[in-house]
This record gives structure tokens, sequence and C-alpha cells, in this order.
């Protein structure tokens, strides 16, 4: 497996040593400058959208019962806002998944989007969710950062239809790792994103099919949206139980004998 590549390394220009010490540098080290001194005079390669880093620390809730294991989101924003590729590598590089600890998360996320399901901007979407051994977790999450960050995943969905992020939790003895979209009712898009996900990793990285799922936000058991939002979700559902009612009373009315009466006879004469 290809290792990935690592931006920012230590060490000071080679100028700045020749000029600061009499130290003799060792190859290794001067490999390390020259790498240095490259990506510094590299100009930054921006992302099509800006991207924050958020971290979820959750705790058990004071408030429930002892033994119920109830949870609440501590979210914070973490770092710097990410405009460009190097921006990327910078957080990826220095953010060592294993050290996240049972029940916390992390998220690279659209600007302006939140990860959370409640959010006004993702009360509508869903997400498809991957259960990763924690052995091949920090790979596998990294694939999925680069088709988020690069638009690959963007560029497959409905048009009317938007990535918001990607998100990390661990649990167990797995990673969950999860891709969020805005409009749960594109099923192209739905369909899309697996296929651009299954299609892009490599075959040690391939989940087994009963390792991921998809689901609505609003399909959780823990969704619990805002009043105000709350009546625009009832009236989504009411519109689409119309819908559907609708549609299977046409296809009950064509598929009817009355309906079928109307057709033109077909006379066959017996035989004489």
């Amino acid at each position: 497996m290809a290792a990935r590549p690592q931006l920012f390394t230590r060490g000071l220009s080679g100028l700045a040593q020749s000029s600061s010490s009499n130290e003799i540098s060792s190859p290794a080290e001067q490999r390390d400058d020259a790498k240095s001194n490259f990506f510094k005079s590299m100009r930054p390669l921006p992302t099509q959208h800006y991207w924050d880093v958020y971290f979820d620390r959750q705790a058990k809730d004071p408030k429930a019962g002892a033994g119920e294991g109830e949870y609440t989101a501590e979210l914070e924003k973490i770092g710097t806002q990410i405009e460009s590729v190097q921006d990327f590598w910078r957080y990826n590089n220095n953010t060592p998944v294993e050290n996240i600890k049972m029940r916390e998360s992390i998220y690279l996320f659209k600007s302006g989007f939140r990860p959370i399901w409640e959010d006004r901007r993702n009360i509508n979407g869903g997400s498809w969710t991957f259960r990763v051994p924690k052995a091949i977790g920090p790979d596998f999450w990294t694939r999925i950062q680069l088709l988020a960050i690069g638009e690959k995943l963007q560029s497959v969905i409905d048009e009317a239809d938007q990535i918001c992020g990607v998100g990390l939790s661990v649990r167990f003895n797995s990673h969950l790792v999860t891709v969020w979209h805005r409009d749960s009712s594109k099923q192209n898009s739905v369909d899309a994103l697996i296929a651009c996900i299954l299609e892009d990793l490599p075959a040690e990285l391939q989940p087994k099919p009963d390792n991921y799922f998809y689901k609505k936000h609003s399909d959780h058991a823990g969704f619990k949206a805002p009043p105000e939002l709350q009546a625009v979700l009832d009236t989504q559902k009411r519109n689409a139980a119309v819908a559907a009612a609708a549609n299977a009373a046409a296809a009950a009315e064509s598929s009817s004998p009355a309906a079928s009466a109307s057709a033109p006879a077909v006379t066959i004469a017996s035989p004489q």
C-alpha cells in the first residue's frame, strides 16, 4: 500500500542551517530539508469549497437515568479553515485517527454545514455509513476525505443535491465512516454515492456488503427536530403520502377491469 504523502516535515531550510550552524547534516536530513523547501515554494492549490474540521467529545448525559447510556454531543470546531490541498494534508498528517477515543468523532464538513442531523441544511438529508475495522480505518478515512474535498462525490450526485461532509466515529472494534448529503429524496444521489465510493476503494479497503448501509437522518432514533423545522418535515411527509396515494390509485385504475373493458374486443371465429 502506498504511503500517504507527508507534506510538512521537520527541519529548517538548507540555507538557514548553513548560515547558523557549522554542523554537517546527514543525507536523510538533507532530503527532508529539500522536500520541505520544495513544498514551501509551491503555490497553494485551492479547494473548490472551504472546509471546517469538527471534533465531537460525547459525554454521558447527566439528566439521563443510570445505565441508560444516553450521550450528548460536545461539538467543537478545531484548527483553521481548510482552503487548499496543502491545508488538508497539514491537518490530515497531524491528526492521528488512532488517538481518537471511544465514542469520539471527527468531521470534515463544508463551511456553512454543521455535522448535526437537525441542522437546517442537513435536516432533509441522509448518509451512507461504513463499519470499518480499526486496522484499515485511517486509510479508509483518508480516501473518503479526498473524495469529498476533491469534489468527486459532488460530481456524481443529482445537480439539485449537495455533499455536506464526511465523518469518522470510534466504536469498540471499528470505525464508523459516514458520507452526508443534503437531500435523501434523491435516489439517484444515494445510488451514485455508493457506486462512486466502492469503485474508488482498492481491494484491501473494500467493505463487506453487510458492513455498509444508508439511512435518512430523520430515521435515526435520536433525531429530534426543532419545532419550527418539525412543522416543515410534517408537511413534507403529508405531501409525500398524498403523492404516493395518488400514484397507487392511478396504477390501480389502469389495471382495473373497467379500464380493460374500454379496449377494443377481438373476435376469433371457430373453425368450420
